[in-house]
């Protein structure tokens, strides 16, 4: 199969969708890995380590997405890219659909195949393609919250550990999945005051165990996330719901009540966000303010630590694209019922549940899809 590797385009977006060494692994298998000029670059992977592992260098992204039976991106495309689409092509990168209606359009139009990274799912709710940069962005995320709660980026002036004599700052994350335990781990070893709060019981449990006591866990319900929000100092939001867009659990009246220059990430903004006032922002210009507080919205977190996000993103995702590029989408899809729930558009319909709801569309079952 002709796999290609475009640049990515998005702002701030430097990672690349496969290492030199998942090119050698496909070349090896017999398949031909065409890789955009400089697609690497950002993730401190040159053309040269492509080129010795057996990728054919292309400058134009044109010729790059023209050549390829099955591409492979980090990011959804974006309208630029739009025109590159057609219909017997296979996409394969995170798509995040419930929240791009134009994108949708596009892919429905042009009668893509279009399989997303973050749907996914294997048999006991597990997304092992969103995991890795579900662990990338939640790690994170205290980090940028701690700088962003210096007073020079406009925070409170807080120190997430503080100092003898002085409090540490009080971090509330929404949602114990991947990223928010991820999350939790370094909130802890920064030292600040951590509470997670999930819907799910069985996964305080476990975050309680593993933990061992270092952190606060609590059910879920308005009234409880309302009283410790307006009291954090640094709010994260890790919601989750595969698919479909994010619930809104932050309300604006709940900022207006927090400490001016408390920090809010909302490492769902790809979802939609779970915060009301979320909108996406970028890695040049990533902040800006909501009634005195930060809100911190970058929608690819992980692109900016590229070099390890990139490796991670391959380690996961390579086991499906040898499978997609030795038996075709449609049997590979067969055989797979965890990549079969990722498929998201196909013969110009939406085979993603949550997908057709969240822009009121018909759903094309699967098996149709398939044939």
């Amino acid at each position: 199969m002709r796999i290609s590797v475009p640049t990515e385009v998005k702002n701030g977006e430097f990672r690349v969708a496969l290492t030199p060494s998942g090119v050698h692994d496909l070349v090896a298998a017999g398949h031909e890995v065409v890789v955009q000029r400089g697609a690497g670059e950002g993730s401190s992977m040159p053309d040269a380590e492509y080129a010795d592992a057996g990728a054919t260098l292309l400058d134009d992204a044109a010729d790059v997405w023209a050549q390829g039976e099955f591409v492979l991106k980090v990011k959804e495309p974006v309208a630029s890219e739009y025109r590159h689409l057609r219909d017997d092509l296979v996409l394969f990168t995170y798509l995040h659909l419930a929240a791009d209606a134009p994108l949708t359009a596009r892919l429905v139009e042009a009668g893509t195949a279009a399989i997303a990274y973050e749907t996914v799912q294997l048999p006991g709710g597990g997304l092992p393609l969103l995991a890795p940069m579900s662990e990338v962005a939640g790690r994170l995320a205290p980090a940028v919250g701690a700088t962003t709660l210096m007073r020079s980026s406009g925070g409170l002036g807080l120190l997430m550990s503080g100092v003898p004599g002085t409090r540490p700052a009080s971090v509330t994350i929404v949602g114990g999945g991947v990223a928010g335990a991820n999350a939790a781990v370094i909130a802890v070893g920064m030292g600040a005051d951590v509470t997670v709060f999930d819907t799910n019981v069985q996964r305080l449990r476990y975050l309680d165990d593993h933990f061992q006591g270092r952190i606060k866990t609590a059910a879920s319900n308005p009234l409880d996330l309302d009283r410790a929000i307006v009291s954090s100092d640094l709010v994260i939001g890790s919601v989750l719901i595969p698919g479909a867009k994010a619930p809104k659990l932050v309300t604006n009246d709940m900022v207006r009540r927090m400490r001016p220059g408390s920090v809010l990430v909302d490492i769902a903004v790809d979802q939609g966000g779970c915060f009301e006032d979320t909108r996406p922002t970028t890695h040049a210009d990533p902040t800006y303010t909501v009634h005195g507080s930060v809100f911190y919205c970058v929608a690819n977190m992980p692109g900016a630590v590229p070099n390890t996000s990139t490796s991670a993103l391959t380690n996961a995702t390579l086991p499906y694209i040898r499978q997609i590029a030795r038996l075709g989408w449609k049997d590979a899809l067969r055989v797979d019922a965890a990549l079969a729930a990722g498929l998201n558009t196909a013969g110009g319909g939406i085979v993603n549940p949550g997908v057709a709801a969240a822009h009121a569309r018909e759903l094309v079952p699967l098996a149709d899809a398939l044939g």
